[in-house]
Order: structure tokens, then sequence, then C-alpha cells
């Protein structure tokens, strides 16, 4: 995946607590992490339950490394002179020049988590939250893609929020530059890129 072996280090952050999948994994996605807490509350007694509590976190993780998705307008931006499909350098160019992660892509591939997030959602009377979590890797990250990561949002209630919430996170790390970015509810996930 990455050079330095960043993907492989938080995948094992996460893997104390999260249940992981590397295998069967549909695109863009590399791996997926699934947590899940059930509390019950009783009143004395067993048979006097209060509530039931259910509160999950799905995290989808990208690699977007080889996924070439700077288009023709962002290319002066990211100095690339290769065809961004192949990753095949043109004739001109004398070394090979990291990929760009574009604002364009950096929304399909979130779109697509908070999508797939969604669909594994069950909301009940004692359901609290379901948060979609999103980790990107890439070599380069456009100037603009990092202001849209730091933007990025997506909320949802259900039943006016007797039944719950879900909330989208999002951690970017830029390989060139060891460079995190997080959007607002994504800010505590720094922390486990932190010292890698």
């Amino acid at each position: 995946m990455n050079g330095n072996g960043i993907f492989e280090k938080i995948i094992n952050a996460f893997s104390r607590y999260y249940d992981i999948s590397t295998e069967n994994i549909e695109g863009p996605f590399c791996a997926e992490a699934v947590f899940k807490s059930h509390i019950e509350q009783y009143f004395l007694v067993k048979s006097a339950k209060v509530a039931d509590i259910d509160s999950n976190d799905f995290v989808f993780f990208c690699d977007c490394s080889n996924c070439g998705s700077c288009d023709d307008e962002k290319m002066n931006d990211c100095n690339k002179c290769y065809d961004h499909n192949e990753r095949v350098l043109h004739d001109d160019c004398a070394e090979p020049v990291s990929v760009c992660l574009s604002c364009a892509k950096l929304e399909e591939i979130a779109a697509a988590a908070w999508e797939r997030g969604l669909s594994r959602v069950s909301p009940y009377y004692g359901h609290r939250n379901s948060d979609v979590t999103l980790v990107l890797f890439a070599d380069r990250i456009s100037s603009e893609a990092l202001k849209k990561i730091k933007q990025l949002n997506y909320y949802k209630s259900y039943a006016f929020g007797l039944y719950g919430w879900s909330g989208f996170r999002l951690l970017a790390y830029e390989a060139s530059t060891g460079r995190t970015v997080t959007n607002r509810r994504g800010a505590d996930l720094k922390k486990l890129v932190g010292n890698l």
C-alpha cells in the first residue's frame, strides 16, 4: 500500500477495538472495520429492563495512491506529466510523479462510504448512533481537496432523533508530507496517526 507502511500501522491501531476485513471488499475501498456496542440498563433486576442502547461505527479504508484521480484541469495544480489512468510516464518526463487526490475523486469516495455505511444501519428505539468513518491514504492531496476535507459533513437523524443518528468522520493522510487532515467530527482520529 504506502511505502512507509502507514496503512498497516493504522489498520493495527483499529484492530484493537474493531473487526477488520480486508478480503472481498468492494471498490473503491481496500479494507473495512466494524465496531458494535450493545448496552442494556436495568432497574434492580434484569427483568426490569429500562433501555437498550446500540452504538456502531463503520470504517472504510481507501488507498488512493494508485487511483490516478487527477483530471485535466487539476493537472497543472498537481504538476503531473503522465497518463493518469495507467500511471505511465510520457516521453518528455524524467521521473515518476505521485498521484494527486482531486476534489471530485474525494467527493466520490466520501459519498460511496456514506451510502454504504447507511445501508448497514438498522434504526429502532434502542439505536443511539451509527457513525461512518472514512480513512484515506494518498501520495498527494490537491489544495482544493484539502479545503473540501475540512468542510465535508454528512449527518442523518432517524425519526427526529428518537431512533438515533448517523454522522460522518473523515481522516486523510498525505504520504509525501506526512500531513493529516480531518473534518470537524474526525478530529479525534488524528490521535491514531499522530505518533506513527
